[in-house]
């Protein structure tokens, strides 16, 4: 029964691991987008790269980037060539962010399959490629890693099974662990670190030198991974201080791998960060230390504003539950019944490192629901399945529907669009692919969208092909920066096009410098501007600027465009609900 459960299961993560649901941008531009292609200084931004709206407030008001931010931008070696952008954390004066952690989790994988490509293919590897086999190897961490963590952790088999088979029933398991968040990271990285404290912890009578330098390992890597990595393992980590006393060669062990692997780290990152060679030395001369970095720049409540502030409640109340669904209601039960059937055993480490990490981060006032992936494993090992049939069904039908939001809707159509907008342009401009060279340039407008990854533009060697991502700026506004890259009427060279110009049918009509808009489905204000064979011809001519549709993808949904206070629950669950879907339109001038 609990096999054949946990092969289901398993064939379930499998089916989220790749589906290309978007649950938030740090997933690429502190993930793949690092690794993926060079980034280019701001002279060469407007002929030969994408452009990017940043993700930072530094932005200047047209969208562009600004010039001080792209100075601080420094060749540096990468694993392709694509288009790629880094984001303010990893190019202001004091970066926060470490390329450590990172390369062993992305830039590996992706130079093993940029070497086995370059032997047994042609041409540059496919960015569909890496994407899926990103995901893959995020899913085989979370599967091997994750999993062996908790029949390590847990010691009664019966208990073991229900903790494995739960956690592999989690939505968080199915999407936010198979996804490239350094969230995921540091799940493994906690759930490995309490593991090896506890192997210590358990062997009194010898020194464990080598579980000591994995702990080293685990905790630096978890440090330059996220700044929040001590917050799960503080307390459990003073267990072993009567241990040292004991095997003080332990401790001078875990010292001093720990001084290694962070002066390992510290050169990575120096040596990333810098403009010219790096040697030994400058480690010490001077280092670039990103977690000190990101420490100071997050005790500035100032800088936090920018990203937003929450209640210091937003963890206990609203983040958890969303995470844990029904297991919250019993955590709470539990910790404030007295009853010796309580359904959770919070008298253990694993549930000391999940509720005092929760407890450290609720006192910073930035608050994600992600930031507690850490903790949801750790909970769950702790729970104990209770016989009632409502809990299961309620289980089942909280991880099924949070599973398909996040898993297939949640901005579903960005990765499919982006990895079609080279095809679609070249069906707009047949030949071009077969040109020697091109100095035509697509403009490609994101709008009500999260920021779409540049380098899953590939190798578009022919065009030149520049992202504006407008974010949700009013419709009028989105409106007046398509029209500059629209060309006039009066341009002798500016046809008509022929009604879904996108079709089969219409494809020898060539489009030059084409610009495109990408929305959700859901934007009704776009609905005016888009050509049919329903519309009159009269009312399409008394409108500047109008859509021809190119493509669509249906499994996408943007739930920040829900406003229930201005439009109503029903009406507005039946505009983004019901029209679901990500739409790609040629933009057009009406010419009479």
């Amino acid at each position: 029964m609990w096999r054949r459960t946990y092969l289901i299961l398993l064939v379930i993560r499998i089916y989220f691991a790749l589906s290309p649901s978007y649950l938030h941008p740090d997933e690429n531009f502190q993930g793949p987008e690092i690794f993926a292609g060079e980034h280019l200084p701001s002279r060469e931004v407007h002929t030969t790269s994408p452009l990017l709206l940043s993700l930072s407030p530094l932005l200047s008001n047209d969208g562009e980037y600004p010039v001080a931010d792209l100075l601080t931008s420094q060749f540096v070696e990468q694993v392709y060539s694509y288009p790629a952008h880094l984001t303010w954390e990893f190019t202001s004066s004091k970066p926060i962010r470490s390329i450590f952690p990172l390369w062993l989790s992305y830039g590996l994988p992706m130079t093993v399959l940029k070497w086995f490509w370059t032997e047994t293919g042609s041409g540059s590897t496919p960015p569909y490629l890496i994407y899926y086999v990103l995901r893959g190897t995020m899913f085989g961490l979370s599967f091997v890693l994750e999993d062996w963590a908790i029949h390590e952790l847990i010691t009664s088999p019966r208990h073991r099974r229900e903790a494995v088979v739960l956690v592999a029933s989690s939505y968080v398991t199915w999407t936010y662990q198979t996804h490239t968040f350094s969230n995921s990271l540091e799940t493994l990285l906690v759930a490995w670190s309490l593991v090896v404290i506890q192997r210590i912890l358990e062997n009194k009578q010898h020194s464990s030198v080598l579980a000591c330098s994995i702990l080293a390992f685990t905790v630096v890597a978890g440090m330059f991974n996220r700044i929040t990595f001590p917050a799960f393992i503080a307390i459990p980590a003073v267990q072993l201080i009567p241990h040292f006393f004991k095997k003080p060669f332990a401790f001078v062990s875990l010292a001093l791998s720990g001084i290694i692997f962070s002066l390992v780290a510290i050169y990575a990152d120096t040596r990333f960060y810098s403009s010219s060679p790096v040697s030994i030395s400058d480690i010490f001369r001077k280092p670039i230390i990103t977690p000190l970095n990101n420490l100071l720049y997050n005790s500035d409540k100032t800088n936090l504003a920018s990203h937003g502030l929450h209640p210091h409640y937003q963890h206990f109340l609203i983040n958890a539950p969303q995470l844990l669904g029904p297991v919250y209601v019993l955590l709470i039960a539990s910790i404030f019944s007295r009853s010796s059937r309580s359904n959770f055993s919070l008298l253990n480490m694993r549930a000391l490192s999940a509720l005092t990490g929760t407890l450290i981060l609720s006192v910073f006032p930035h608050q994600e629901s992600r930031f507690l992936i850490p903790c949801v494993p750790l909970l769950l090992t702790c729970f104990r399945l209770p016989n009632a049939r409502v809990f299961l069904v309620t289980w089942i039908a909280f991880n099924s529907i949070m599973g398909l939001l996040l898993g297939v809707y949640h901005q579903g159509g960005i990765i499919p669009a982006q990895l079609q907008i080279p095809t679609i342009i070249s069906n707009l401009n047949p030949g071009l692919e077969k040109a020697p060279a091109s100095q035509e340039t697509a403009n490609v407008f994101w709008w009500k969208t999260y920021s779409p990854p540049l380098w899953l533009l590939g190798d578009a060697a022919n065009i030149t092909i520049k992202t504006h991502d407008l974010m949700g700026i009013p419709g009028r506004d989105m409106l007046e920066k398509l029209g500059k890259t629209v060309p006039r009427c009066s341009d002798g060279s500016i046809l008509r096009y022929p009604r879904f110009s996108g079709s089969k049918s219409n494809n020898d009509r060539r489009v030059v410098n084409p610009t495109l808009l990408v929305a959700p489905n859901s934007a009704t204000f776009l609905d005016q501007y888009v050509r049919s064979e329903n519309k009159d011809e009269s009312q399409d001519d008394r409108l500047s600027l109008q859509l021809d549709p190119l493509w669509r993808y249906d499994c996408h949904l943007h739930l920040d465009d829900m406003d229930f206070g201005d439009d109503g629950i029903l009406p507005t669950l039946k505009r983004v609900v019901g029209r679901r879907g990500l739409n790609v339109w040629l933009v057009t001038r009406a010419c009479g």
